[in-house]
């Protein structure tokens, strides 16, 4: 399963692409396969700008065929000025995700710091060092919202395999 974890924003969108392995042991693992950022330039006018946000996203999930995206949540801004903005660029995403018919899970960034460190205090650079070592990256994540589109495709990913490892356990115990 290949999962596409984006943090959103207009002028930088952080992704990063993980797959789910199977191991023989039956221990999950998860493989980086891309990360990066789409930028926008402030000269472009709102609409170039999610437009932009859109076409990259197009060319990321044409290129590797995710199963799953995973999105941070906008939960609480204390500057409008910035938060409209965001809440604009998820909505492209969201559309973007929708016409590809592409599930998408939502976490906030306190859910991906306890998910990932467990401790939802956590400061980035605790949550980037975590996420370079379960993904095995040796290079620094910058800027920040690489690092957390990573944290978060790992939060979805978490969230998958203890959701059907539940859904699993029931139906083999409803077969016997």
């Amino acid at each position: 399963m290949i999962i596409l974890g984006i943090d959103p924003g207009t002028a930088t969108t952080g992704y990063g692409l993980i797959k789910i392995k199977k191991k023989k042991t039956r221990k999950r693992r998860f493989e980086c396969i891309d990360y990066g950022l789409i930028q926008t330039s402030p000269s472009l006018s709102l609409p170039e700008r999610l437009k932009k946000i859109n076409n990259e996203l197009n060319k990321i999930i044409k290129k590797y065929q995710p199963e799953l995206l995973a999105m941070e949540k906008l939960y609480f801004f204390r500057n409008t000025k910035t938060a409209i903005p965001v809440s604009q660029a998820e909505g492209v995403i969201l559309l973007t995700a929708a016409k590809k018919k592409i599930p998408v899970d939502f976490f906030t960034p306190l859910q991906v710091k306890s998910m990932i460190t467990n401790n939802g205090w956590a400061k980035k650079n605790e949550v980037q060092k975590k996420i370079k070592k379960i993904l095995k990256i040796k290079e620094n994540l910058k800027p920040d919202d690489v690092a957390d589109a990573l944290a978060i495709a790992v939060c979805s990913a978490l969230r998958y395999y203890k959701v059907s490892r539940t859904s699993l356990k029931k139906k083999n115990k409803k077969k016997y």
